[in-house]
């Protein structure tokens, strides 16, 4: 598996900054032995119960990106984030209404929680927050709490939005080794480069046929969790809808990457949230780069009738891949539901508005988001 590959390929060259810069350890951002941290990530649940994680790390933050930030200074950062001292064995105390809850984080200082509030949530708001509190290790400067966004779709939600990230959302070149490391090692949130029309299309996804965003995204990803804050602060700035990030666990350290496998991750995180939302009906966007068309199709035969659609991104001109793809696409039509393989973000909002699931307007505003600044649609590179 690529991934897999890029993991490797990651970690050795992160492991060849860190030495460079092993008499200067205490510089290396993200690393140190300070207090340790809770890193809380975006959970996400319903009116009565509801799901957070975290990880618990020892150094500051990373700093916020820069667009003029160097090759250099995002590389370095790199090594900080797969480099990072994480606390295994960490006690957190997880305070939501009605109750609270310890969890141990594991090896790698990840905890997570499912929690039951008392009095459910009621939406609006779709975000709510649960704090954390860190009990164990007991630091000479305690860590401050910490405040863990959960997302509650609201009642009026038409369906749910389940999407890949790397080269569906945003250019990785997953199919090119050699250009994936140079896109995750080199470039930040700033110079990442989304699809023309993204932003626009995941928005009009949002709001359905409505006014208001009530119709929830979730991002699920083979990418590890070191890269949450970029992942994160990329969408805020590319203005695309905020949703829960269900990454992987690389185990980017000096063993082998992280078990589980692409496949298996991506699978067991679309169920729980399928399983968690069973009256939500779903679409699923993904690429052609890896095995989403061939998990997508998985989903929607164990899941009849909740798949409303799949919208493959075509990132391989290979035309075995678009035949094995299309093969896919007879199937999940005899499923009851459809396989789209698009070479653009517009001809999958067309086939979205003539469904009745996005206002026939935002056609247009994906048309002109992806027509911007000269941008035709996209099309997949040799």
């Amino acid at each position: 598996m690529w991934k897999d590959r890029i993991a490797k390929l990651a970690r050795d060259v992160a492991g060849e900054v860190e030495a460079r810069l092993e008499p200067q350890r205490g510089r290396l951002p993200g690393r140190g032995r300070g207090p340790a941290r809770i890193e809380a990530y975006r959970g996400f649940g319903c009116a009565d119960r509801a799901f957070v994680r975290g990880r618990v790390l020892r150094g500051s933050p990373l700093p916020p990106a820069d667009a003029a930030d160097s090759v250099w200074l995002n590389l370095e950062r790199m090594a900080g984030r797969f480099y990072s001292d994480e606390v295994p064995g960490a006690r957190v105390l997880v305070r939501f209404p009605g109750g609270e809850q310890t969890v141990t984080a594991d090896e790698e200082g990840y905890f997570q929680c499912w929690f039951d509030p008392r009095p459910p949530f009621t939406s609006p708001p779709h975000w709510h927050a649960v704090t954390l509190n860190l009990l164990e290790p007991v630091d000479a400067a305690p860590s401050p709490s910490v405040e863990a966004p959960v997302l509650v779709p609201a009642p009026g939600a038409a369906f749910g939005v389940i999407s890949d990230l790397d080269d569906t959302v945003v250019r990785a070149d997953a199919t090119n080794p050699l250009r994936m490391a140079r896109t995750l090692l080199l470039r930040n949130a700033h110079t990442r480069v989304p699809f023309p029309g993204v932003a626009a299309f995941y928005r009009a996804l949002a709001r359905g046929r409505g006014a208001a965003a009530v119709n929830p995204v979730f991002y699920v990803s083979s990418s590890p969790w070191n890269f949450y804050d970029i992942l994160a602060e990329f969408l805020d700035l590319q203005r695309i809808p905020r949703g829960p990030l269900l990454l992987r666990d690389w185990g980017v350290t000096r063993r082998e990457p992280g078990t589980g496998g692409h496949s298996g991750h991506k699978l067991a995180a679309i169920r729980r949230i399928l399983d968690l939302y069973p009256a939500l009906p779903f679409l699923l966007i993904g690429d052609s780069g890896q095995e989403d068309p061939e998990i997508y199709h998985r989903i929607v035969h164990r899941y009849p009738d909740r798949i409303l659609a799949v919208y493959v991104r075509n990132v391989t001109p290979a035309a075995l891949r678009r035949e094995t793809i299309r093969a896919l696409a007879a199937e999940v039509k005899a499923a009851g539901s459809t396989l789209l393989l698009t070479d653009d973000t517009l001809a999958a909002a067309r086939h979205a508005a003539a469904r009745g699931w996005i206002a026939p307007d935002a056609v247009d505003e994906v048309a002109a988001a992806s027509s911007a600044d000269g941008v035709a649609p996209e099309r997949p590179r040799p």
